[in-house]
């Protein structure tokens, strides 16, 4: 992520910290999810106002006919949220008819919309484009290579400045630093999402990301691509890596096939390969706070076992899959701990501080393969000490700090549980889902995530666990709190935009993204979910942030939080790259309930 500065000057700059008034004298809105509704589930738009409204009524009008379809009462205020000075929950939910609509609220329309069973088919395969785009070695989007002589050793067992071959995998977002923790994350959400959804995927690629058919789902061949980097990252045994490059990378707008940053040695030499040494690292003024190994081996673990279960007929591949997984489990019980990712020459860096949900599913994975009882006991054990994801029902955490945001482990220990620890295991899940829940119902958008950097991916995964929890139990608790989540990504949020680039297609997505792509060519990096909107504390006091364009969100920003499209803004308008694999998760899921 290109979160030390913006990469359009090399000063460091401290952003505003003025939010713009909001005028009394501005319209209401209404905020609805763009891509639309599925007929039989919730269906909520929000009505903001920036002064008293006198209106009673919302109706629900048919755009082909515009005869009004229902007319009902707006209900209850919800009072202030953000830029709003009231705020209300039109639930049009009973509407099943398919159709395109509109709703009014007074002289106040929403954009149309449309109630489909097919809202969603295809959107899991769109944001793949993103994944695509976003890989290293070859690129399938500039048809051409970059990076291929990474990389030189550091902090290894090894002679430093070894060479040792770590060329693919994903950049992490629109810098081209590569993290083993946010890439195994995607890759394990790639796997299950074929897994679970398989249905939501199309073969329109080859392996190397051209188009073409090779009778493989193109999920499965991200998935591997992930999966063959993940093995060079973890090439033996005793051996594994956590971090190609490092915050020098960010030194200006570029292209990756033309990456020329200097990390001190000749050129052509390759970029720094970090070893996971379970202590704390940085080679410039900057050290992370690194602890131990566990947060990543339990992620290695996790994604190269899904993948072995997965690509079981290629027998070879999957084998490698099975052993590099257990070796990588035992990797992070030597040495119990977190693992951060390294800085250099700025203080910014993921601040993981958890690691039995790592190990947990880690454990899990290899339990799947081994039939060993001695795994699921670790599973059991470990799930006990985080129930609950840590950000849950808070206000604000640092940056990365309780990764992954929403982890697979307490749902795939569940699946294989039963009795008592069945339900324990579940009771977690649902914990979690309470806390954010008593501050979500207070507002209009039932809105419980915090604004922390990369809010969307937060919101994203605690969608997924809201889904996940409803798989298991069949309780529908929580279903409008998970529609509410999964709505807020497609405009149903205070900006009224898609926080998804190009999606959906004629609706009001980002278009001036923080990437090389789109600042120097003009190059579309559809798919790509953004970071979306942090409080206005956290964007008053990042470095070097520095607006390009007039602010189209002027009137919706608020002390609360702000977002904005605009190439400068890289807290709120940088897609990443884990963030986008949930997402597909996500998507997956929501394709495969409208069929």
């Amino acid at each position: 992520m290109a979160y030390m500065f913006c990469l359009k000057t090399a000063i460091l700059i401290l952003c505003l910290s003025t939010i713009p008034a909001i005028s009394q004298q501005s319209d209401p809105v209404i905020r609805i999810n763009q891509l639309g509704y599925l007929p039989n589930l919730t269906k909520v738009a929000v009505f903001g106002t920036f002064s008293e409204t006198k209106s009673a009524y919302f109706e629900l009008i048919s755009s082909e006919t515009d005869k009004t379809i229902l007319r009902k009462a707006i209900g209850r205020n919800f009072g202030s949220y953000g830029p709003f000075l009231e705020s209300y929950r039109l639930d049009f939910s009973n509407i099943s008819e398919p159709g395109t609509y509109y709703l009014q609220v007074g002289g106040v329309r929403s954009p149309e919309f449309r109630v489909s069973k097919d809202v969603y088919n295809g959107t899991a395969d769109f944001a793949l484009q993103y994944m695509r785009q976003q890989r290293c070695g070859f690129n399938p989007y500039l048809n051409d290579s970059c990076h291929t002589t990474d990389g030189y050793t550091v902090y290894g067992p090894m002679e430093d400045h070894s060479f040792v071959d770590v060329t693919g995998g994903w950049h992490d977002a629109s810098d081209y630093l590569q993290y083993s923790s946010t890439s195994a994350n995607a890759t394990y959400h790639l796997l299950a999402a074929y897994r679970d959804f398989p249905e939501a995927f199309g073969d329109q690629h080859l392996s190397n990301g051209l188009d073409g058919e090779n009778n493989l789902p193109d999920v499965l061949d991200e998935a591997r691509w992930g999966l063959e980097w993940l093995l060079k990252m973890h090439p033996r045994e005793d051996w594994m890596f956590n971090q190609i490059a490092d915050d020098r990378d960010h030194s200006g707008y570029r292209l990756p096939t033309r990456d020329s940053v200097n990390y001190g040695y000749e050129p052509g030499i390759g970029r720094p390969v970090y070893f996971v040494s379970g202590k704390p690292q940085g080679l410039g003024k900057y050290q992370n706070r690194a602890t131990g190994t566990s947060s990543i081996a339990g992620k290695f673990a996790s994604a190269l076992e899904l993948g072995s279960e997965l690509f079981r007929e290629e027998m070879s591949f999957a084998k490698l899959l099975e052993k590099r997984s257990k070796s990588a489990y035992a990797f992070g019980q030597e040495n119990p701990g977190v693992t951060q990712i390294a800085p250099n020459k700025a203080p910014y860096f993921y601040e993981e501080d958890n690691w039995t949900d790592d190990m947990e599913l880690g454990a899990v994975g290899v339990f799947r393969v081994t039939k060993d009882s001695f795994y699921l006991d670790q599973a059991l054990k470990y799930a006990s000490v985080e129930k609950v994801i840590p950000w849950m029902g808070n206000n604000t955490a640092r940056h990365y700090q309780w990764y992954p945001f929403h982890n697979f482990n307490h749902y795939e220990l569940a699946k294989i549980l039963e009795g008592k620890h069945k339900r324990e295991v579940i009771n977690y899940l649902k914990a979690g889902i309470e806390k954010v829940w008593q501050k979500a119902k207070t507002n209009a958008f039932y809105r419980g995530i915090p604004f922390i950097w990369c809010s969307n991916n937060l919101t994203t995964s605690f969608a997924i666990q809201c889904h996940q929890y409803r798989e298991l139990t069949d309780d529908e608790t929580f279903r409008e709190l998970e529609q509410a989540c999964f709505d807020w990504l497609f405009g149903f949020n205070p900006w009224g935009t898609s926080m998804v680039v190009g999606l959906p297609g004629k609706g009001h997505t980002p278009v001036s993204p923080h990437t090389s792509f789109t600042v120097l060519h003009d190059y579309p990096v559809k798919g790509g979910l953004v970071d979306g909107p942090v409080y206005g504390s956290i964007y008053g006091n990042l470095i070097g942030i520095k607006l390009i364009d007039p602010d189209e969100y002027a009137l919706f920003q608020s002390d609360l939080a702000v977002y904005h499209d605009d190439p400068g803004d890289y807290s709120t308008n940088e897609p990443t790259m884990d963030g986008t694999a949930s997402l597909i998760y996500l998507l997956a899921a929501m394709e495969t309930k409208s069929k």
